[in-house]
């Protein structure tokens, strides 16, 4: 069972960049899709972008859509998700997840606790 840490969230002025880390362990790093999601205050969470076991597909929610750009490392054990040009409704508390389902997945089996990000206008 693959446990989830993020970190890298924080305080940023509009138009500004974050990179979110969520390092994985206890699991077999390549065998993941790995996912990112996000829930705003009083909002349900949604999908924000994922990536494919090898790294060589992504996809992104429309509202992200180059803006943000999600990749792994195997290396590492670590998925990333490089945010440009943050906007106010950006803020949230962001999910990194988990999940041995096909591509592209459909439900994620686990989580991690969240880092909050939260952008000022």
């Amino acid at each position: 069972q693959v446990q989830l840490v993020e970190s890298g969230g924080g305080l940023v002025q509009a138009g500004g960049s974050l990179r979110l880390s969520c390092a994985a362990s206890g699991g077999t790093f390549s065998s993941y899709v790995m996912g990112w999601f996000r829930q705003a205050p009083g909002k349900e969470r949604e999908f924000v972008a994922a990536v494919s076991r090898r790294g060589g597909s992504t996809v992104y929610a429309d509202s992200v859509k180059g803006r943000f750009t999600i990749s792994r490392d195997s290396a590492k054990n670590t998925v990333y998700l490089q945010m440009n040009s943050l906007k106010a409704e950006d803020t949230a508390v962001y999910y990194c997840a988990a999940t041995t389902q096909g591509w592209p997945p459909s439900l994620y089996d686990y989580w991690g606790q969240g880092t909050q990000v939260t952008v000022s206008s």
